[in-house]
């Protein structure tokens, strides 16, 4: 989800490799290479120069102090060395880094049955929780993905977990209210999203065999279920709760409308509904969530960090030209330190 600022041309990069995990950006550059065996044959004929030079003197008589040992060959080595890996810096290599990050995905579960479309919470109960949806995820760090679950008699993923927020808010726009409350079917809609595949309700009799896996443990996932908690099931929520807890998942119940409620007509029958909270608290409760009451977008401030969110580790491409630069530029200075001290100049 992050984007490494700052590499032009790496995107472009031949993609030659060196050593594992380093690619080279200008692999041509390893030309320069074959100046070092002329460097080391030039050292050597130096070498021989010197030698020839302190025979010579010695026949004169003169007596010269000549560097013995193997020491004396420490500094040019560095300073060899040194130019190597200058040349090297030349390629712009470019390192694959494990760079641990934070994420998680959240589930915008929205009730949009028939009882979403009452007044008692401006401009409707169903606009309120749409116009929470976005404030949900305007808040959201880019590191969380998001998708959004409708549900009302059954739960349908309208929008797969993504980090495109343009997407999701255009999910949440297209929202309508119809139909009656399954909160059990936003839930499992919800652990769908999650997890990329239906999942059935524990004890279902019309599962198949490949229904029975395991739908495994996500943790750093939370399903935000936006609904007034008006159920019209028998089986209530109860069961989708557990499998929610037992998967990882916490669930973040957010209550839209009032205890004294309204009247809608639905078909030419006008029918009262209210906020029930108190499955919506089970709910929390059994998933380690927090129940809300939201009598505005505004009082959903808190909900935003209610994801735990998880470290992980990302690869990301890094030209390390300037960490080579400065390695060779220490042997540099490593090797001309030793050579003067020893021998009273650089080579």
């Amino acid at each position: 989800m992050s984007v490494v600022s700052g590499m032009s041309g790496v995107s472009g990069m031949s993609g030659v490799s060196g050593m594992s995990g380093v690619s080279l950006t200008w692999p041509w550059a390893l030309a320069g290479l074959l100046l070092v065996p002329l460097l080391v044959a030039g050292y050597r004929r130096a070498l021989r120069s010197q030698e020839v030079r302190w025979r010579e003197l010695a026949a004169q008589g003169l007596v010269v102090a000549r560097p013995r040992g193997r020491g004396r060959h420490v500094g040019p080595a560095l300073l060899l060395t040194a130019v190597t890996v200058l040349l090297l810096s030349l390629t712009r290599p470019v390192a694959a880094v494990a760079e641990p990050h934070r994420e998680g995905t959240v589930v915008l579960a929205v009730d949009v049955s028939n009882s979403m479309a009452a007044t008692d919470v401006k401009p409707s109960r169903l606009e309120a929780a749409k116009a929470a949806a976005r404030a949900l995820v305007a808040r959201q760090p880019a590191s969380v993905r998001i998708a959004v679950v409708a549900f009302g008699g059954t739960g349908l993923v309208t929008q797969r977990p993504t980090d495109d927020r343009a997407a999701v808010l255009a999910a949440v726009a297209r929202l309508r209210p119809a139909g009656d409350t399954s909160l059990a079917d936003g839930i499992l809609g919800g652990l769908g999203a999650i997890v990329g595949k239906p999942v059935k309700p524990p004890g279902d009799a019309e599962r198949g065999a490949a229904d029975e896996t395991p739908i495994g443990y996500h943790g750093g996932t939370a399903i935000v279920l936006l609904t007034d908690g008006e159920d019209t099931t028998e089986g209530g929520p109860k069961a989708a709760a557990e499998l929610a807890s037992a998967a990882g998942v916490r669930i973040e119940p957010v209550g839209l409308g009032t205890p004294a409620g309204a009247t809608i007509s639905v078909d030419g029958f006008s029918i009262a509904t209210a906020l029930d909270e108190t499955a919506l608290q089970q709910v929390a409760d059994t998933t380690g969530g927090t129940y809300r009451r939201a009598t505005d977008a505004a009082s959903l401030a808190a909900v935003y960090d209610a994801v735990e969110l998880q470290w992980t580790t990302r690869t990301v491409p890094h030209e390390v030209t300037s960490w080579v630069a400065a390695f060779a530029a220490l042997l540099l200075l490593g090797g001309a330190t030793i050579s003067v001290l020893r021998q009273g100049r650089v080579v």
